[in-house]
């Protein structure tokens, strides 16, 4: 059964660690030649490798033991009590005990010692999943009276009521004993679409070679495609798209039955379970009512003359004749400044005044600690993230930081996931601290807006505010357009075998170049859509992961409307955000947001995003006018 609870909170949020999409490696400063705080200090995690791995046995151990409150959940409020206070006290120290390896790991994936202890830290929570998968069902079966009965007796149970209440509210959706154990072994064989996809993805795929005009060899795996994509030549660009595209055709039978098995696998779970249809058995663990999707999808959709009008604008900027789909990477503006981490700090801090002195005091103690580990180096992961799972400890931020002004954007998009965290943290027990991605990702990218928004009122040349304004654009069309773009393509899908109709990867591309078109604008002129790139469906891994991706458009909507109010001097709109923050996962995200104000099943935070868009093309277009373009 898909439902979040505190006894699974690792696996829902890998962690607490809330990543940015993983860009190739870049080469820039190394760790060893910059000042400050640049590397992560683990031991305030454990002081050693032998005291960390003192802990695991002894958490091995205390799984072991667990198995003797099961049957007896409903024996006494006082057991109740003992049992959800052990798991949640073995939990904690596994989350530390498990970043410990992960982020020891993620330094330098070259060390095999390194990658020796996260594996052992996932076998041993692995451990603890299976001594406490009896938790939920037994639950079930003791029933809401008796456990309000328990929670109103126990004092104890005060800070795990929300966690037997979201457990309770599935009651209904939960089957007979031996109808769950079905559905449980039926698992193993409906969760093996991804892993199959993954396989294919990485190792089976054999990545043609092209020859751009360059003389350059350009190889066109999934990484290489990323690269050479934005290109200059717009012949190459059209080599690249075409010659990476026929690639993914070639298995487009493939692909589609991997994801048929997998959409077949959500339906038939929303069925067993009496759900309406398998949206609303996707969002029940987070409680995020239809609406939401709904509204967004249809909000969009009458937003596309805006995004229309973006890519007519960035047809100008590229100065071409006419748009083609491969003309949506290369760069139209430049921007020659370096940022130091210094640098990043300073604008990070002016930026985020309208949440308050609280708020940036947070900030000034993580900058000032040793937290971060800032630059590439051979064998760090690539990419960003803040994990915030060691309860006791503190965040830790992972960057990959290369001077650039998206390198800024994503240290305060990822400080924004750490004082999150933070905030959460100092006003919250452990049972309810860890918050949901329907909020996680509105707190980093209202950093993003604000922090633009503070550059866009400097004095700027026209050069540079339109640096600015062109990467606020591309931010907006990336993330609000393209994700729900992809979330209406997984809702189709998903309706297809919902109304017993096959679904094949033909049929996936003739669905998703029904949309690539509409929304690029193919019927109006816009942009020209060739018939092959419809096979970009199947390049999309976020599709294995269940109606993941409208989140990112519902965040950057929501955090929008939040950085707008605050702006606008709005004197509710700081403490109604941090509300939000500090709430944590002790209520469920939709509610929470909605009594802020950012009603996410309403299409004002849509439209204000789309009346910004608006705003910064009438910019753009008289910055445009005034230099002759």
């Amino acid at each position: 059964m898909k439902r979040t609870t505190g006894v699974n909170r690792l696996i829902k949020a890998a962690l607490l660690g809330t990543t940015l999409a993983f860009a190739p490696m870049m080469h820039g400063a190394m760790a060893e030649d910059a000042p400050g705080q640049i590397r992560w200090d683990l031991s305030d995690l454990y002081p050693s490798v032998e005291a960390w791995n003192a802990t695991r046995e002894q958490v091995l151990k205390d799984v072991a033991a667990y198995s003797r409150f099961q049957g007896n959940l409903g024996k006494s409020a006082a057991a109740l009590a003992d049992a959800l206070d052990e798991v949640n006290r073995i939990e904690k120290e596994l989350a530390r005990m498990y970043i410990y390896t992960s982020l020891g790991s993620d330094e330098d994936l070259r060390d095999a010692k390194a990658q020796e202890r996260f594996s052992q830290a996932r076998t041993t929570y692995a451990e603890f999943g299976r001594a406490t998968a009896f938790m939920a069902p037994e639950l079930l079966t003791v029933g809401t009276k008796k456990i309000e009965g328990y929670i109103k007796r126990e004092k104890r149970l005060e800070k795990h009521a929300f966690f037997l209440r979201d457990t309770l509210r599935q009651e209904k959706y939960t089957l007979g004993l031996e109808a769950e154990g079905v559905l449980a072994n039926a698992s193993e064989v409906t969760g093996g679409a991804g892993n199959i996809y993954n396989l294919l993805t990485s190792a089976n795929i054999a990545w043609p070679t092209v020859k751009l005009s360059t003389g350059e060899d350009a190889t066109l795996s999934q990484a290489g495609y990323s690269k050479y994509r934005a290109v200059q030549n717009r012949e190459d660009r059209k080599l690249v798209f075409d010659t990476f595209w026929q690639t993914w055709k070639n298995y487009e039978a493939t692909f589609g039955q991997t994801l048929d098995t997998l959409v077949k696998g959500h339906t038939f779970y929303a069925k067993s379970r009496h759900y309406p249809n398998a949206l609303s058995y996707a969002l029940s663990g987070p409680n995020i009512p239809e609406e939401v999707y709904r509204t967004l999808v249809k909000s969009v959709n009458e937003s596309l003359p805006s995004f229309h009008r973006y890519l007519k604008l960035r047809q100008r900027m590229l100065g071409l004749s006419d748009m083609r789909y491969y003309d949506i990477y290369p760069e139209t503006t430049a921007l020659d400044r370096e940022f130091s981490v210094d640098d990043a700090k300073k604008l990070t801090l002016e930026s985020l005044t309208p949440f308050g002195e609280e708020y940036l005091g947070l900030l000034k103690q993580g900058f000032d600690a040793d937290w971060m580990h800032v630059y590439p180096q051979p064998g760090k992961r690539s990419g960003a993230y803040m994990n915030g799972a060691a309860y006791d400890v503190h965040p830790y931020v992972l960057l990959n930081y290369n001077k650039g002004f998206e390198d800024v954007s994503t240290f305060s998009h990822e400080w924004g996931h750490a004082v999150h965290t933070l905030l959460s943290r100092a006003a919250n027990p452990y049972e309810t601290y860890s918050y949901r991605t329907f909020t996680a990702e509105l707190a980093s990218t209202t950093n993003e807006v604000l922090l633009q928004e503070h550059l866009l009122k400097g004095d700027l040349s026209d050069e540079e505010r339109l640096y600015y304004i062109d990467r606020a654009l591309e931010g907006i069309r990336g993330t609000l357009f393209r994700q729900t773009m992809f979330a209406e393509f997984e809702l189709k899908i998903h309706e297809v075998v919902e109304a017993g109709e096959p679904l094949s990867g033909e049929k996936m591309t003739a669905i998703y170049l029904d949309l690539l078109k509409r929304y690029h604008g193919d019927a109006e002129g816009v942009m020209k859509i060739d018939d092959l790139y419809g096979i970009e469906w199947a390049y999309i891994p976020h599709f294995y992961r269940n109606f993941y991706v409208f989140q990112y458009a519902t965040s950057i909507s929501g955090g929008t409307m939040f950085a707008e109010r605050m702006l606008n001097g709005d004197p509710k709109a700081q403490s109604d955000y941090l509300n939000v923050l500090k709430a944590g996962g002790s209520r469920y995200p939709y509610e929470m947001l909605k009594e802020a104000g950012v009603d996410l099943a309403s299409e004002a935070p849509y439209q204000t995003i789309v009346a910004r868009m608006n705003r910064l093309m009438d910019e753009a277009d008289a910055i445009l006018t005034r230099m002759g373009k």
